[in-house]
């Protein structure tokens, strides 16, 4: 059995602290980008963010856990983590913590898991993400829909 490292290097009390942050201020977040060099030209992302006024709680995650980075906005900073293995392996950790957004957790968990050999694992994959979006309260107005996204982008360059 492979041992996860984040969750080994994290204490119960870290976890649920961090968990009552991404719950309250945090958001889990997937989008579904072009790519090149994909198969089916297209590829998953999960973000994580946490938002805050101020910075040192932010700056004392990336001292102290080791992940991510805080990136200033106009009147706020953001503690984001884009590497797609981590966030699995901390969502997996996290979830038994988190209230609000445990089925958001569990989604993209889901979609990290998922490997997208035939065009339909992507459409599956897509259609996570479309549920995830409409979770989050914040992308209500301006959610995409992946599935039609990547069923017009297939329809027209064929």
């Amino acid at each position: 059995m492979k041992v996860n490292t984040v969750g080994k290097r994290f204490f119960e009390i870290e976890r649920a602290y961090l968990a009552g942050f991404l719950d309250a201020d945090g958001a889990i977040m997937a989008t579904i980008e072009r790519h090149v060099e994909k198969r089916f030209g297209f590829r998953v992302r999960i973000t994580l963010q946490i938002t805050q006024q101020n910075r040192k709680i932010l700056d004392w995650f990336v001292e102290n856990l080791r992940l991510g980075y805080v990136q200033k906005n106009r009147t706020t900073f953001d503690w984001l983590i884009r590497d797609q293995k981590i966030i699995k392996d901390l969502l997996v950790v996290l979830i038994p913590y988190l209230k609000v957004k445990r089925k958001q957790a569990e989604i993209a968990v889901r979609i990290l898991d998922k490997k997208i050999l035939k065009f339909n694992d992507l459409l599956k994959v897509a259609r996570l993400a479309d549920s995830l979006s409409r979770l989050n309260v914040r992308s209500k107005n301006r959610r995409k829909n992946f599935v039609s996204m990547i069923q017009k982008n297939l329809s027209s360059n064929d």
